[in-house]
């Protein structure tokens, strides 16, 4: 279920892409792309091993800020652009996730207070069936446009596929990208999904159902506004919300500080090894 819907929520929307295509840097090149994949590649891989949540959205941006900075100077960043579309919405929409997550949370059980506890469970665990689908839609409409941005981007730089050409992504790009989300979805990336779901709280059904829902809201408005927000980010700022709703205590905040530094440290790490991959691509003479 949740691949089949990332992959119909990367069909439908592009305008986080056209903010990746178009919106953050100019005078890209094949060697700025090549080195912007590599260092969001490295960087996902390092969070991955430690099984740490991390953006690889994020990282995917702070390569291409890299690259492009070590390619063409500051000049080359549209720094509007990033601090519009990138850094606000990077640190506002875990906060968005955590503050609605709590309040959503709170609601639900000052709603629920006298109600059957077995009733309760077994209601929510239907719904989380139906959270979890939106959030799936969500994860995809967002996530695969950062790809399909960069892919758009490198067609443009080889004179492929003009960004001012409608529409922006083209239609084989978009079905590739949706192809390649619900496939990595269907693998599963298992140290991060106990993560998630098991070491900063132990995740019930009506806990499940308010974070996801929380997730999706936060991320269904940045897709339709054309920002790029982690949607790991968001769905584990949500659960935190929803953790310290129900108690403060049960929430693992040592979590929840390694997270934070992953989530400080994706672009510049990215950024930098970009900018590191991009010079040895220069001296290898790769075009």
């Amino acid at each position: 279920m949740a691949a089949s819907l990332n992959f119909l929520g990367a069909l439908c929307f592009t305008k986080v892409a056209a903010t990746i295509a178009k919106g953050l840097v100019i005078g890209a090149t094949p060697q700025v792309i090549l080195a912007a994949i590599l260092g969001a590649i490295v960087w996902n891989l390092a969070t991955w091993y430690f099984g740490i949540p991390s953006s690889s959205s994020h990282a995917l941006v702070g390569g291409l800020i890299g690259a492009a900075w070590m390619h063409g100077g500051q000049g080359s960043i549209l720094w509007h652009g990033v601090l519009d579309k990138v850094v606000l919405p990077l640190v506002l929409s875990p906060l968005a996730g955590f503050a609605i997550g709590f309040v959503v949370m709170v609601l639900i059980v000052l709603f629920f207070a006298n109600a059957q506890a077995n009733k309760t469970g077994r209601a929510f665990k239907r719904m989380q069936v139906i959270s979890s689908a939106i959030m799936s839609f969500a994860h995809g409409s967002n996530d695969a446009q950062k790809s399909m941005g960069i892919i758009t981007l490198a067609l443009a730089t080889l004179g492929a596929h003009p960004l001012a050409k409608a529409p922006v992504v083209p239609l084989w790009v978009k079905l590739a990208c949706a192809v390649a989300m619900a496939a990595g979805t269907s693998v599963g990336g298992w140290r991060i999904i106990k993560t998630m779901g098991h070491k900063i709280i132990r995740l019930e059904p009506v806990s499940g159902f308010a974070a996801e829902t929380t997730a999706s809201l936060v991320i269904l408005y940045a897709t339709l506004t054309g920002k790029t927000v982690s949607t790991t980010h968001v769905i584990s700022g949500s659960i935190f919300g929803v953790g310290s709703a129900k108690r403060f205590s049960a929430v693992r905040w040592s979590v929840a500080q390694t997270m934070l530094i992953a989530w400080v440290l994706t672009i510049p790490a990215a950024a930098s090894v970009a900018a590191l991959s991009y010079t040895v691509i220069r001296l290898l003479g790769v075009h």
